[in-house]
C-alpha cells in the first residue's frame, strides 16, 4: 500500500515549477516521457533540469549539473520517479545518491516495469528520505500515452475533427480544404507534434493525398505516420512516402503488393473478415514504443475506433460556416438508439482565429 504523505505550500510550487520543465521536452523526448527536475536548497531553486530527447541527459542530471555542490543535502524534485536501470543513460538515482542529496519527491511512481518503484528503493536504501504522489495526476496527464502503454498495453488516442458549424467534415462536392482558418490549421501541427504516430485510413490517403509531416520550427522529429489499409491499396507515389520518416500500413492479412525503404506492411487479424482488428493494431503500435496516435482520419474509421472504445480523446475545431448535405462528423453504425449514446467530458474550449477548438474525454 503507498504511503499518504503530506506536503507544503513550498512543495507544491516547487513541484509546479518541475513540471512547466518537463513541458518543455514534450515534444522532443518521445519515446521517452517529458520530466522536469528542480533542486532546492533552503528554500531556493539551485539547479533545473528537463529531459528533451532520448538518448540525451535526463532531467536530474541537467539539474544536478547546474546544482554543483549546492546539491549536498537538498531536496529534489522531480515530474517522474528517478530510474534506477542502464538504458542510453546510467541511472539518475544512483546520479543523486552520489550528489549527496538529502530528499526526493517525486510526483509519481514509473509505470516501465524495470523501473517501478525500484528507483524510490535504491535511494531509500542509500539513506535520502523519498515521497511520491504529489501533483500526480498532473504528472500523468503530462505523459498520458507513456502511462498508457505500460498500464494498458495501448497508447493514448486522440482523435481530431475539423467540423462546420452544422457538424458536417465536407462539403457536398466532397471537398474538405479547408475548413477551418491557418490559426487553427497551425494548433493542430502542435497536437501532431505531442504524438509519436499520426494515423489515418486509406481513404483519405486516395482522396486528399496529405503528407501528414510535422511542420513546427525547432523540431526535427517525424512522427510514425500510420495508414490504415485493409486491402492494401496504397501506392507508391503516395506523397506521404515521398518524405522522411518511417511509415507503417496496417492490412487485413493482405500480402504486402510491394516493398520499400521505410514501410513496414503489418498482416493484423480481419475479425469480420474485412477490417483491420484496431484493438491489435493498438497493441503493436504499443510493442513498438507508440506513446500518444493522433487521428486524423474519415468518419468512417474515427467512429470505429470510438466504437471499439480505444479513443480518449476527441479534439474538435468547429468553423463558423454551413456545408449542407456534406459527410458527417462521424459513422457510428453501432449507435441504434438514444441510449447508446456516448457521453463527453469537456476538458476545455478556446477561441483559435475564427475558430473555436473543443477538447473532450470520451
Amino acid at each position: 500500500m503507498m504511503t499518504a504523505y503530506e506536503f507544503s505550500a513550498d512543495d507544491h510550487r516547487f513541484m509546479a515549477e518541475a513540471l512547466r520543465l518537463a513541458e518543455r521536452g514534450r515534444l522532443t523526448a518521445d519515446p521517452n516521457p517529458a520530466v522536469g527536475c528542480v533542486i532546492v536548497q533552503d528554500g531556493e531553486i539551485v539547479g533545473r533540469g528537463f529531459h528533451r530527447a532520448a538518448g540525451e541527459a535526463h532531467a536530474e542530471v541537467h539539474a544536478l549539473r547546474e546544482a554543483g555542490v549546492r546539491a549536498r543535502g537538498a531536496t529534489a524534485y522531480v515530474t517522474l520517479e528517478p530510474c534506477s536501470h542502464h538504458g542510453r543513460t546510467p541511472p539518475c538515482a544512483e546520479a543523486l545518491i552520489e550528489a549527496g542529496i538529502g530528499e526526493v519527491i517525486a510526483a509519481m511512481v514509473d509505470p516501465f516495469p524495470a523501473n517501478a518503484g525500484n528507483g524510490l528503493d535504491r535511494l531509500a536504501r542509500a539513506g535520502i528520505k523519498v515521497r511520491s504522489g504529489l501533483m500526480e495526476p498532473a504528472a500523468r496527464a503530462l505523459n498520458a500515452g507513456f502511462v498508457s502503454r505500460f498500464e494498458r498495453g495501448r497508447p493514448w488516442v486522440r482523435v481530431k475533427l475539423a467540423i462546420s458549424q452544422d457538424g458536417r467534415t465536407t462539403g457536398p462536392d466532397g471537398r474538405s480544404k479547408w475548413i477551418t482558418g491557418a490559426a487553427a490549421r497551425q494548433d493542430v501541427q502542435r497536437w501532431r507534434g505531442r504524438a509519436s504516430a499520426i494515423l489515418t485510413g486509406i481513404g483519405t490517403v486516395l482522396a486528399d493525398d496529405p503528407h501528414l509531416n510535422l511542420r513546427l520550427p525547432g523540431i526535427d522529429r517525424w512522427p510514425l505516420r500510420v495508414v490504415v489499409d485493409s486491402r492494401a491499396r496504397l501506392t507508391e507515389r503516395a506523397r506521404m512516402l515521398q518524405l522522411n520518416g518511417r511509415v507503417l500500413v496496417a492490412t487485413a492479412g493482405t500480402v504486402s503488393p510491394w516493398q520499400r525503404d521505410g514501410v513496414e506492411w503489418l498482416a493484423l487479424p480481419a475479425p469480420d473478415g474485412q477490417r483491420v482488428d484496431l484493438a491489435a493494431l493498438m497493441g503493436a503500435l504499443s510493442e513498438r514504443a507508440v506513446n500518444e496516435v493522433h487521428v486524423e482520419a474519415g468518419p468512417i474509421l474515427a467512429g470505429a475506433l470510438i466504437e471499439a472504445g480505444l479513443v480518449d480523446e476527441l479534439l474538435v475545431y468547429q468553423a463558423p460556416v454551413l456545408l449542407g448535405e456534406g459527410s458527417p462528423m462521424l459513422a457510428l453504425p453501432g449507435m441504434e438508439n438514444f441510449d447508446d449514446r456516448h457521453h463527453l467530458e469537456l476538458l476545455d474550449a478556446r477561441r483559435i482565429g475564427a475558430d473555436w477548438r473543443f477538447r473532450y474525454r470520451l
